[in-house]
């Protein structure tokens, strides 16, 4: 009795109802309940009303018996449809105990909770939109729900709270974002399809702009495109596909910046998918929101760059990230140069210290990496896209090369990828060379090494990027402060070439006295050798000028042939073709000749004169050298004559060649006269071999067509009579006696003007050149050469006799 006392005004009859196990009775105790609720609600009895929906709640539908818990969810529902309209004012108290019948362990009791909940948000409708965030969540819960049943009625509720949303305009949206971005990070299946489903319908309501709060959820979109049902993915596909086109349709009001690093990170998904759609995304971003992009490029071009070399089998993600990679490059631009003088010392400071070569590629690879060096993806400091105003951004040039030097260390990375690279450094140097050029220290070794890459392609945008390097007005170190001007590290000192005082004889010297031209033959002065750093005289001391990296290029290129004389045998001629190309070609000969002057390596020396001869003579990119060598007309020949002529005393073959080209026939002659003191070898041999060869060829058409001036070119034809004495019976041997059998007879080719000489054999200004001297220095390059020899021989039969013995 007195519980009966306690729950007035439900009758007792009622509460037997409510209790019993069979759903009949219980519908019809609910019954009985809309019916007394109707009589408050007529009243106007508001404290009835709360009593009823109170004892409901706490005596039924929390209550430890399942039964009472089923009577207590039907009868909530049926104060509901009695309240009608006015149930908006009791809907909290309606809907808790409900949702917490949520979690019951028994589905039955969940399916009616469900059902409670269905009938409640039915009667209510646009006034549940308050209570919509612990709605979603219970629902979001049941989604999961492994009973079928369950599930069912919850896709009712589901369907039902969508059209409320749906044709309302109250939806709170900031409220339920942060809802929203917890629960798309779950990974159960049919809690992703909730989600999802849920995207797509707030993405279809005109007055919600869920485009705003595209930053909050982004990640976890991406994140259910990976999921394992092909249902969701394309769910998913769906969605990002529909936030894509209202962002093409919105630019102005697309938070960029922010969403930025998700792309970067997405992009180097495992997931083909993932990756194709964020790299997209991308495309589209780079494209629409422009310089935006830029403090982002260093992360960007991590993600892009490794997916260059991808092969057919994901064809689509190359094409697309070769597309982003172009956008991207076309956004630097000459004024990103331009240095903030009041940021300058600042921007120094912050410079990463590139003391050591980058030797981890997953330093620049691991996540994103955005304007700040922060890996926090929502950085909604940095500015968004306005039509009304001009977006100034800074270009992280530190991070771009810091990327790109990483990926040309790393030896894994495919052939498109390191051409991608080299392009952008090219392109760097292009655009901003005064900022470039503080990099160029720690770049300088890896480009080098990357001359040893076995794709032509590749050492061909090398060989540009390091030509722009020697040849840009900005890489005069004089332009550079003491801040400025990066120390080079221990790692990459160039090669140095000492200088022995036997090295610079009185003749050395002399030669320039005596040739009587401005620099010609000059010699570099005692103790004079090649400076460590930038800041110093890093120019030939004979070679006009390119600027201060031109020199030491020249230096490390040569020393990089010594190293690998691989490299020198099979890219060697195809690398100076190349430079001679970019760069200009007698600058290239004049300072390599310099340098070889002094080389140590007598035998590598030899093999570098014999390789530059031999492109010298029969490259078509060096026609124009050569008719300025041919003529010697001009102060500037001779004095390329006279250094290359210096260095070319390592081989004496290509001495003799050289005198061929530039038509200083008899100085040729006494240089063959000098042969028969040389150590003849086979090596020798097949070099002269090969010189009567190329006077067959066409560069020496010249040169036999003197043949028939017998009178004006006696010391030609004795030069080649010369060779040919040198020869034994062989095939070249047979070439050259043919060949001087055709020289005509002196006296059949006189003529009414025989008395005048030919103008090819009288070059006056050829004899400011001192050919004595030239020819003591060649004896004693090659008495040099043959002492050198002679101690090889010497270490090679010390183990051989201790074998004997």
């Amino acid at each position: 009795m007195n519980a009966e006392r306690d729950l007035a005004p439900l009758a007792p009859s009622v509460v037997r109802a409510l209790n019993d196990k069979l759903y009949e009775k219980r519908k019809v105790a609910a019954l009985e309940i809309e019916k007394l609720v109707r009589e408050f609600v007529a009243q106007n009895n508001t404290s009835q009303i709360k009593h009823v929906i109170l004892i409901l709640s706490q005596e039924f539908a929390l209550s430890q018996h399942p039964h009472s818990r089923k009577g207590g969810l039907i009868g909530l529902a049926a104060c509901s449809i009695a309240l009608g309209k006015d149930s908006g004012l009791y809907l909290k108290e309606l809907i808790e105990p409900v949702l917490t019948c949520f979690n019951d362990a028994d589905s039955r009791l969940r399916y009616y909770a469900c059902e409670a909940l269905y009938n409640i948000v039915k009667v209510a409708r646009g006034s549940v939109l308050p209570h919509f965030n612990v709605l979603f969540d219970g629902l979001s819960k049941l989604a999961a729900d492994p009973d079928p049943n369950v599930k069912s009625g919850s896709e009712l509720l589901d369907r039902l709270l969508k059209d409320i949303v749906t044709e309302s305009n109250q939806f709170d949206l900031v409220g339920f974002i942060p809802l929203l971005r917890e629960r798309i990070y779950s990974n159960n299946q049919y809690a992703r399809q909730f989600i999802i489903s849920w995207i797509l319908v707030l993405e279809s309501v005109p007055d919600i702009n869920l485009l705003d709060y595209l930053p909050e959820i982004l990640d976890g979109l991406f994140q259910i495109l990976g999921d394992n049902s092909k249902e969701i993915r394309k769910m998913c596909e769906v969605a990002l596909g529909e936030f894509l086109k209202e962002i093409k349709k919105n630019p102005s009001s697309v938070k960029f910046a922010e969403m930025a690093n998700i792309l970067v990170i997405h992009c180097q998904a495992a997931d083909d998918l993932i990756q194709l759609t964020a790299m997209c995304w991308m495309r589209e971003f780079i494209q629409l929101a422009g310089r935006v992009m830029l403090p982002y490029s260093s992360g960007i071009l991590t993600a892009v760059l490794p997916c260059l070399s991808y092969d057919d089998r994901k064809k689509n993600i190359k094409e697309v990230a070769n597309v982003c990679n172009q956008s991207l490059m076309k956004l630097v631009i000459p004024e990103d140069d331009e240095v903030d003088e009041a940021k300058q010392s600042v921007t120094l400071s912050e410079e990463p210290n590139l003391e050591e070569p980058v030797s981890k590629p997953e330093a620049a690879s691991s996540g994103s990496l955005d304007a700040s060096g922060d890996s926090n993806v929502s950085n909604a400091s940095v500015c968004t896209v306005t039509s009304s105003e001009r977006i100034q951004v800074t270009l992280n040039l530190d991070g771009i090369v810091q990327v790109l030097d990483c990926h040309l260390h790393d030896t894994s990375i495919g052939m498109m990828t390191r051409i991608a690279v080299l392009k952008w450094l090219y392109h760097l140097y292009i655009k901003t060379p005064r900022k470039m050029f503080r990099h160029t220290d720690s770049l300088f070794p890896i480009l080098l090494r990357t001359l040893s890459d076995e794709s032509d392609e590749v050492i061909l945008k090398d060989l540009e990027v390091l030509a722009e390097i020697a040849s840009s007005p900005a890489g005069q170190t004089e332009g550079y402060g003491p801040s400025e001007a990066a120390e080079p590290r221990p790692s990459q000192v160039e090669l140095h070439v000492p200088i022995r005082n036997s090295q610079l004889s009185s003749s050395a010297v002399g030669a320039h006295q005596q040739c009587g031209e401005p620099g010609c033959c000059r010699s570099p002065l005692p103790g004079w050798e090649l400076p460590l750093g930038p800041k110093g005289l890093e120019c030939s001391p004979s070679t006009p000028t390119m600027n201060s990296y031109f020199y030491k290029f020249m230096i490390n290129l040569l020393k990089r042939f010594s190293s690998e004389r691989k490299l020198l045998e099979t890219r060697g001629a195809f690398i100076i073709r190349q430079l001679c190309l970019l760069l200009n070609a007698e600058n290239i000969f004049h300072s390599m000749a310099d340098i070889l002057l002094r080389e140590e390596d007598l035998k590598f020396a030899s093999t570098m004169v014999h390789t530059l001869n031999t492109i010298l003579l029969t490259s078509s990119e060096l026609f124009q050298l050569r008719n300025q060598l041919k003529d010697l007309r001009t102060p500037e020949s001779r004095n390329l004559f006279c250094c290359l002529y210096r260095s070319w005393c390592h081989n004496p073959v290509t001495t003799v060649s050289l005198c061929f080209l530039t038509q200083n026939y008899k100085h040729a002659y006494d240089l063959i006269q000098k042969f028969g003191d040389l150590e003849v070898t086979v090596d020798f041999l097949t070099e002269v071999d090969k010189l009567v060869q190329l006077i067959e060829c066409p560069i020496f058409t010249y040169l036999r067509l003197q043949l028939l001036d017998v009178k004006n070119n006696p010391y030609l034809i004795k030069a080649l009579y010369g060779l040919l004495m040198l020869l034994p019976q062989s095939s070249a041997f047979q070439l050259l006696s043919h060949r001087l059998q055709c020289v005509p007879n002196p006296e059949l080719m006189q003529s009414a003007d025989g008395s005048r000489v030919s103008t090819s054999s009288r070059r006056p200004a050829s004899s400011t050149i001192d050919y004595t001297e030239l020819l003591q220095h060649f004896d004693k390059v090659q008495s040099k050469h043959l002492e050198v020899r002679h101690q090889r021989a010497g270490r090679a039969e010390q183990p051989e006799r201790r074998v004997v013995l």
